[in-house]
């Protein structure tokens, strides 16, 4: 182990040795790529919002003048600057300012977020910098969130923003000054909490390196450069939008950010900003699919490929991106590893629907017993994903024992994810080790049946749920969203479900159809969040039983 900024990690001298003669690291942090730009291009656009377009130039001096605030108020190596914000480029400001001071940047801060449940997350990272938006998060009506951060010892600097206008980038900073610059590329920069779905958030670290390592390769796979306009449907402060930045930083490219009004046309934005690359999730895919089918022969001419992630890409949005001339990455990756696996632009059509890719360079796969995580699985068979590379974090902060635990004894990274890899090295993912829905000791995976119930014509977005049974134990839950004007039959469903294949013993015994699925910030659907509406009666699962030739709803 070695302690950096303060900060106890996984780093080895070995491993900077060894990432560095590969060539997957390199002695740069994220603020000297952003200089470097800078210096080239100063006029080239950097960050571009509804409002507002921030050239590189203007973007690295805004990182120097905040750096030098920061070292103003007395913040040191290794203190942690958050930020409570919507996707607009201070997110971008706050991490050149971080990797430039040698501070640690967390912009996991997330709208849904309450004002309480920010101020626990700074009490956790005890952070020492913050920087908000006047009026955002989820109770911004009646609580506030200066009042909840005013006794906040370990709290050194605050700044509040107002929402972005037509103007410059954070125009109240001192100028740059002599601010003390960190050239450590292998110190932690970057703090990202995990979603806390069975517990206290775990805060993940990443120094310039992991973050570069598989941005580098993305771009290069994909020729991302100077001349790529991309686009994060994911916000900045989850890690899909965050990894969108740090890819357009690597490459030199333009970032649009979503900051779209809520009704406003997507395909619309996407065309009048010349987007070349999106990243987004399933259902961001899902979204402007509908739209462009329901402009009739509507195109996307410049958007040429859709990293999707965050969840598995069901094969039929995979095939529908390709069918209107957009070729999908289907990815796969984690807060904890990057965007370190996915499909490349020459792939075969069905190694493009069928699977998440291959790992980037810098980065290997393998595929471990579930009930045994030191036991090596061949081929073709399912198990636990593990992983291990240049893009792997440091450690969860300030939490040894999450950090050791999460490894096997050979030093593979256990992502609690399951899947299979076949010859050629493809991976395919069944579904998360703890979403396994157990009936009667039978496993069944909720992915399997959304990918196919989203083949269903009037299907627009699905979940499976569990709901318990004193006797098997679990059951299954379809949850539904219906496309806009449309009633689902459950019984029609569950006959299409077995036309599509799915075997009678992965069959829903309870169907929901709900107006609208909740989303998280993400864009994932908080499959946790139905079940505990499901406990709290708030969703109420009608029965129903599938026979071949009919079905029929239990009473």
């Amino acid at each position: 182990m070695a302690g950096t900024n303060r900060l106890l990690t996984l780093l080895t001298d070995a491993q900077v040795r060894a990432f560095t003669e590969a060539g997957h690291w390199r002695d740069q942090t994220v603020y000297a790529l952003a200089r470097e730009h800078a210096r080239r291009e100063p006029r080239r656009v950097a960050v571009r919002e509804r409002l507002r377009s921030t050239t590189y130039g203007e973007l690295v001096d805004a990182g120097d003048r905040l750096a030098a605030a920061l070292d103003q108020r007395g913040l040191r190596p290794g203190d942690r600057v958050a930020t409570w914000l919507p996707s607009r480029v201070e997110t971008a400001v706050v991490l050149l300012a971080c990797s430039r001071g040698g501070y640690v940047a967390c912009p996991s801060l997330h709208r849904d977020h309450t004002v309480a449940e920010v101020a626990e997350l700074l009490t956790q990272m005890r952070a020492a910098g913050l920087v908000v938006q006047a009026g955002y998060g989820a109770d911004a009506d009646r609580s506030d969130i200066g009042e909840a951060v005013a006794g906040m010892e370990h709290l050194r600097f605050s700044l509040q923003l107002e929402p972005p206008a037509a103007g410059g980038v954070v125009p109240d900073l001192p100028p740059a000054g002599t601010a003390p610059l960190s050239e450590d590329p292998n110190t932690v920069v970057y703090l990202a909490f995990t979603s806390g779905t069975t517990g206290r958030p775990k805060g993940v670290m990443h120094s310039d390196n992991t973050l570069l390592s598989p941005a580098r390769a993305l771009a290069a796979d994909w020729s991302l450069d100077a001349a790529s306009c991309l686009y994060s449907l994911s916000p900045l402060s989850h890690n899909l939008g965050f990894g969108a930045l740090i890819t357009a930083l690597a490459a030199g490219a333009e970032l649009v950010v979503h900051d779209l009004p809520r009704g406003a046309s997507l395909a619309d934005r996407l065309r009048e900003t010349g987007v070349t690359f999106a990243f987004g999730v399933p259902t961001h895919a899902i979204d402007l699919l509908a739209e462009v089918r329901a402009e009739g022969a509507a195109h996307l001419p410049k958007l040429r490929g859709f990293r999707i992630s965050g969840a598995p890409v069901p094969p039929v949005v995979a095939q529908g991106l390709l069918d209107v001339g957009v070729v999908p990455q289907s990815g796969y990756g984690m807060t904890e590893a990057g965007s370190h696996h996915y499909t490349l632009p020459g792939d075969d059509p069905a190694m493009i629907v069928g699977s998440s890719g291959r790992p980037c360079r810098g980065y290997e796969v393998r595929i471990f017993a579930a009930d045994d995580p030191d036991q090596e699985l061949p081929r073709g068979e399912v198990g636990q994903i593990g992983g291990r590379g240049a893009s792997l974090m440091l450690g969860y902060f300030d939490d040894q024992a999450a950090t050791e635990s999460s490894f096997n004894r050979a030093g593979w990274f256990l992502t609690g994810d399951l899947g299979w890899m076949d010859e050629a090295g493809y991976l395919r993912i069944t579904g998360r080790k703890k979403d396994v829905i157990i009936r009667g000791g039978h496993n069944i995976f909720p992915v399997k049946i959304e990918n196919l119930a989203l083949r269903h014509r009037d299907v627009a977005k699905a979940a499976a749920v569990p709901v318990p049974d004193g006797r098997l134990g679990e059951k299954v839950c379809l949850v539904v969203q219906a496309r806009s004007g449309k009633s689902l039959d459950p019984q029609e469903v569950l006959s299409h479900l077995d036309r599509a294949g799915l075997s009678r013993y992965d069959m829903p015994e309870y169907f929901v159809q709900v107006e609208s699925l909740p989303l998280l910030p993400s864009g994932k659907i908080p499959k946790r969040r139905l079940v505990e509406w499901i406990d709290e009666g708030r969703l109420v699962p009608r029965p129903v039983r599938f026979t071949r030739g009919s079905i029929s709803r239990t009473r």
